[in-house]
């Protein structure tokens, strides 16, 4: 109460800026559409070269670049990608070559999916192949013609040119195979595991041989197999639990490491041997432990990362030498997030990042002999951390008594009190989750002086498969629920202006954008839907999701198929009940809601007489990738809320 009270009391003494002073310092537009020109960096065994994966700004076009560490100027190599593909898990296979997957670009909003293809190229750019894929036949004469989808496994200890790839044929959707393969162009493949089951994982040992297959059911339950000399023995119920996630063996090979959660509560890392027995290694009692801080070869685990609030790093054993080196480099950037990504293989050079929620990130390079740290390249070097804002964790209880946790992004040099505030739910909904990240769309806002508040609601990763599965088939019930109760929080504690709020979202969080004020009405001033679903019925059919066996199952479980259920929570047959003025922006080539999405709900807005506004792209999918089109967006953004939050709206 009293923090509420001094904020009030700041926020009424507070001089007024005057708009021509604020309109000096705003960040350009272009500063927070601009995507990072280098991502995923990889360092050679021998740490001599940095393979990375290189954006041009037009957005469409992407490359492998590999450039000499002591030149990071002048690439030593180029292999382009074809269109709308980025090069993923680089993989380096000996000093002078390395493998790679394609991932497509479905739109800005969600992440490169694998296509299940794998090139191979040298150092200095010669002798590449196409090693695997569905398209293999055209490619290659010297690796067979049996198309299918292949993935990056893992290496052998030793690099010597090879790698292990799962693979899945085309029409043999049963099986799932382990190849070691010879990433040369004469050196073919050899099968080192086989089951009877599709879109399985493996985990192997140090040796090379695969020890465990682990994957989800058709209604998404954790599976898991153990090899037994020829053949493959099923884990049972009370060992997987829940939630069982193999990540490596033990140093002698007899125990596994494991994500464990025996009843859906936030998964810990365990190590269980062959009985069954468990070991907690690290765990929090609120958040999920995820992504694994390792040493060098043997690569073995000295940690892993929460995930929610701000992330902090459990160490597994802190007397461990890697765990020491973290803490000390931790300790020469305050206030950053510092992970390791990978160490030479004589385990003298180390690759490492830093990042923050003011700061996009930046790679280092530390020679362990003399202690020596070089800056190799600035994931967005236009951003000014300083300018930034903060992303400051909350937790608040739901209406239910659920805590629930999140982010408010506060707008740099304001009053923290009565601010206009900006709702922006996640997409999904479904494991997803907002984090201490560095966000383009929050920053942005934050920097037109709007507060914005993130709310990780029923459904959202982090907390254990339990907290998820408590969002199924409540899209438009408590998952919103959940959403206003957090504006409400932000309003009870005085940082927003209950008369100045908005919601803005894309992909769910679009739909939750139009479906939040239609169960809280009053409390929105106006919604932006941003490749939104509006119609849950119309998923089913068009789109993506449904067109495979999973997705409809993964629809089904999570939606429900009831015609009279999807109707009564899909916007597109409620537009009569919203109450503020909205604005929809679609790609007219998206393929995951597709731009019949927002079609029906444009119709349903004129048949209802409701005022909106409406941007639509074509040549843009699931969420915008040209730089041209997302300032547009932004402008366009930000005279909307001026319109109805800001210096614009009318008075109160």
């Amino acid at each position: 109460m009293q923090s509420r009270i001094v904020r009030a009391a700041v926020a009424a003494l507070c001089l007024c800026v005057s708009a021509a002073a604020v309109a000096a310092d705003l960040i350009p537009v272009e500063d927070f559409t601009r995507r990072p020109s280098l991502s995923d960096p990889a360092l050679s065994p021998d740490g001599k070269y940095l393979a990375v994966a290189m954006h041009d700004p037009s957005g469409d076009q992407h490359a492998l670049v590999i450039y000499h560490v002591e030149d990071m100027t002048t690439p030593a190599s180029v292999l382009r990608m074809p269109k709308y593909l980025v090069p993923k898990d680089i993989t380096w296979v000996s000093n002078t070559r390395l493998v790679l997957g394609q991932a497509k670009l479905m739109g800005s909003i969600d992440k490169p999916s694998l296509t299940g293809e794998i090139i191979a190229t040298d150092v200095d750019g010669k002798h590449q192949d196409y090693l695997f894929g569905y398209d293999i036949a055209s490619h290659s004469s010297t690796r067979g013609t049996d198309m299918g989808w292949g993935f990056i496994e893992g290496t052998p200890q030793k690099l010597n040119g090879r790698f292990f790839m799962r693979a899945y044929l085309y029409q043999r959707d049963e099986l799932s195979q382990l190849y070691d393969i010879d990433s040369h162009g004469n050196g073919g493949r050899h099968q080192i595991a086989e089951i009877g089951i599709g879109d399985m994982n493996f985990t192997l040992d140090d040796e090379g041989n695969a020890r465990y297959a682990f994957g989800t059911s058709e209604d998404f339950k954790s599976v898991i197999y153990r090899k037994d000399g020829s053949g493959w023995t099923k884990l049972d119920g009370n060992t997987v639990g829940e939630v069982f996630a193999p990540i490596t063996m033990s140093a002698d090979g007899k125990d596994l490491l494991a994500f464990h959660s025996a009843d859906g509560r936030p998964s810990q890392l365990v190590e269980q041997d062959a009985t069954g027995n468990q070991r907690v290694l690290a765990k929090d009692d609120f958040s999920s432990v995820s992504d694994v801080e390792w040493t060098p070869k043997p690569a073995r685990p000295f940690g892993v990362w929460t995930l929610t609030g701000r992330p902090h790093l459990i160490y597994t054993d802190p007397t461990n030498t890697y765990a020491r080196l973290h803490l000390a480099l931790a300790a020469k950037f305050p206030d950053l997030n510092l992970q390791f990504i990978n160490f030479s293989d004589d385990g003298k050079q180390l690759l490492f990042s830093t990042s923050s929620d003011r700061d996009p990130g930046s790679y280092f390079l530390i020679d362990l002999t003399t202690y020596k740290v070089r800056r190799l390249f600035d994931g967005a070097p236009w951003i000014d951390p300083k300018k930034m804002a903060e992303r400051r964790p909350i937790r608040f209880k739901a209406s239910d008594g659920m805590e629930l946790e999140g982010y408010l992004t506060l707008p740099p040099g304001r009053s923290e009190a009565n601010l206009p505030m900006v709702l922006i739910p996640h997409g999904g909904p479904f494991d997803v989750r907002d984090d201490w990240t560095f966000d383009d769309d929050a920053q942005f806002l934050a920097s037109r002086g709007y507060l914005v508040l993130q709310v990780n609601f029923r459904g959202s990763s982090g907390r254990g498969k339990r907290f998820i599965t408590d969002g199924y088939l409540k899209w438009g019930t408590r998952i919103q629920q959940d959403l206003v109760d957090g504006v409400k929080w932000a309003i009870s504690q005085n940082y927003a202006d209950p008369a100045r709020v908005c919601v803005f979202g894309a992909s769910f969080g679009g739909y939750s954008a139009l479906m939040a004020p239609i169960r809280s009405p009053g409390t929105f001033k106006c919604a932006i839907g941003y490749a939104g679903v509006y119609d849950l019925a119309m998923m089913f059919d068009k789109g993506d999701t449904h067109t495979s066996v999973r997705g409809r199952t993964f629809l089904e479980q999570t939606m429900g198929k009831d015609a009279a259920e999807l109707a009564a929570n899909s916007p597109d047959k409620l537009a009569s009940q919203i109450d503020v003025p909205v604005f929809l922006v679609h790609g007219e080539d998206d393929q995951r809601a597709p731009f019949a999405q927002a079609k029906a709900m444009r119709a349903a807005l004129d048949a209802a007489h409701k005022p909106y506004e409406w941007l639509a792209v074509s040549g843009e999918g699931h969420g915008f990738y040209k730089p041209e089109n997302n300032v547009a967006l932004y402008n366009r953004i930000q005279a909307f809320l001026e319109k109805y939050i800001g210096a614009g709206a009318p008075a109160k």
